[in-house]
C-alpha cells in the first residue's frame, strides 16, 4: 500500500472511533436520530469548516488552546446539511456533537 492509502485508512479508522465517542456521549434521542453516516458527514464538514475558516491559523491562548465558537460551527453545519439535503437540523441539537468531536480530538 502507498502512505496515501495508509494515511486514508488511518484517517478512516479515526473517524470511526471519532463516531464512536460521540455516540458514548450523546444523550438516547439524539443517538436515535443520527445515524453513523450523518454523524460522519458532520465530522466532515467540521473540518472542512476549521480548514476554510482560517481559525487554525490563529494564535493560541497562554495554555495553547484556540478559542472555536461552538455555536458557529454547528450553525455552519446545520445550514451546509439543509442546503446539500443531508438532514433538517436546528444549530442548538449539534453543538453537543461539536464538543464531543473536539473532546476526541484533544485526546489523541
Amino acid at each position: 500500500m502507498s502512505s496515501f492509502d495508509d494515511e486514508l485508512l488511518l484517517d478512516a479508522e479515526e473517524d470511526a472511533k471519532a463516531v464512536a465517542y460521540i455516540r458514548e456521549h450523546l444523550k438516547r434521542e439524539q443517538t436515535d436520530k443520527f445515524t453513523d453516516d450523518i454523524l460522519y458527514y458532520f465530522i466532515d464538514v467540521m473540518v472542512e469548516y476549521y480548514a476554510d475558516s482560517g481559525i487554525l491559523d490563529d494564535d493560541p491562548d497562554a495554555e495553547g488552546f484556540i478559542d472555536v465558537n461552538l455555536y458557529e460551527v454547528a450553525a455552519y453545519i446545520a445550514e451546509k446539511a439543509k442546503k446539500e439535503g443531508v438532514c433538517t437540523v436546528d444549530a442548538e441539537e449539534l453543538i453537543p456533537i461539536v464538543e464531543y468531536y473536539m473532546d476526541f480530538e484533544e485526546s489523541l
